[in-house]
């Protein structure tokens, strides 16, 4: 079983890399097929493949299989888990408005 540490850690790597941002800006406007992100992204299926399998791993980014092509979209779920992470961990308490 997964630590927190490392549950943490698939959140924010999927957010620290350019471009699984920019995949995840492309997901904001709706569900994607693979197909469509290739191209939007100008990247080879190997790399996309990978930046997603991260993507997903965070729970951010859900997928669905249709034929011989994936469909990837933004999990509301993951992606409020994610929010929700960072407002806890950068939290500001009263002890640390007192030093």
């Amino acid at each position: 079983m997964a630590t927190i540490y490392e549950e943490r850690a698939k959140v924010f790597k999927a957010l620290c890399d350019e471009r699984r941002q920019r995949i995840l800006e492309l997901l904001h406007g709706g569900e994607k097929c693979a197909c469509v992100l290739i191209e939007e992204m100008d990247m080879p299926q190997s790399s996309l493949s990978y930046h997603m399998k991260i993507l997903c791993e965070s729970g951010i980014v859900t997928s669905r299989e249709d034929g011989k092509w994936t469909h990837y979209r933004i999990s509301r779920e993951g992606s409020e888990k994610a929010i929700n992470l960072l407002r806890k961990i950068t939290a500001v308490t009263d002890s640390d408005l007192e030093g």
